[in-house]
């Protein structure tokens, strides 16, 4: 196992100011965790051949900012987070390659359009099993990776390499505290109350719902990641009742600010 490369890794992650990166062996795809797996056209080696590790790296999405939602203003976080993975993503391949390890990036987004999903709701590669199997989290009852730090308002992006790097141990610990807040609070009532895998979110619906915010410019929705109660990044905000989400009257001062900002910029 190549340590010194890994700890070149983290420091070029320090240096790019990326807060979360995990590492997996191709092997953990090989070997089923829950049903439904992935199928196998999306293992990481399917797609790159000479794949043997994947680095996954994860960007946080500011709460305060998608407590707005839907609006311009969680819509250009969105935008701004993928581009700065995708950045950060060819940054580290090429880091990688000039090492002499060939090694390429798979973009954030792997679809053209929001209306692609309706129908045929898959990306060609699964970034949160990807983080998922780096040790970065666990599922959650809306089918979002969750993580300590900050819960599932994280976005993450993967690198496969074929330098043989030492892997990160999976999280046994289940983050997700089944409060159903996601539930309870999805505009088109797309999630199961079951926990992943068994209570797989209507994609459609749910697509077709970002397609309609879309339209208005403010898309993704992005609730179901508002309300949830898992991640550090509430207490840093002091954001930890999140009743204040379903009554107007706990932090009007909050109330008012959302309101202000879902006026402008969308339809």
């Amino acid at each position: 196992m190549n340590s010194n490369l890994t700890a070149g890794i983290l420091e070029k992650c320090a240096q790019l100011d990326i807060p979360m990166v995990g590492i997996a062996s191709i092997d953990r795809w090989n070997t089923p965790l829950f049903d439904p797996w992935i199928p196998e056209e999306f293992y990481p080696q399917s797609i790159f051949p000479e794949a043997v590790s994947v680095i996954v790296i994860g960007l946080p999405v500011s709460l305060p900012i998608i407590e707005t939602t839907p609006s311009i203003y969680y819509h250009e976080l969105y935008r701004t987070i993928n581009t700065m993975l995708d950045q950060y993503g060819y940054c580290l391949s090429n880091f990688l390659n000039n090492k002499g390890y060939p090694s390429i990036f798979v973009p954030r987004d792997g679809y053209g359009d929001i209306s692609i999903l309706i129908d045929n709701p898959v990306a060609f590669f699964s970034h949160k099993h990807a983080a998922y199997l780096a040790g970065l989290g666990n599922f959650g009852v809306n089918n979002t990776l969750l993580t300590k730090a900050y819960g599932p308002r994280v976005r993450f992006t993967s690198i496969f390499t074929s330098a043989e790097l030492p892997c990160d141990p999976l999280i046994d610990e289940k983050l997700c505290i089944r409060c159903m807040d996601c539930v309870k609070c999805c505009p088109v009532g797309a999630i199961d109350e079951q926990d992943y895998p068994e209570g797989i979110i209507d994609k459609k619906l749910c697509a077709k719902y970002s397609e309609k915010l879309r339209d208005r410019y403010i898309s993704p929705c992005g609730v179901c990641i508002k309300v949830c109660p898992v991640g550090d990044d509430r207490a840093h905000y002091m954001r930890q009742d999140t009743s204040i989400y379903t009554d107007p009257k706990k932090k009007p001062e909050y109330q008012k600010s959302w309101e202000h900002v879902r006026q402008y910029g969308g339809k």
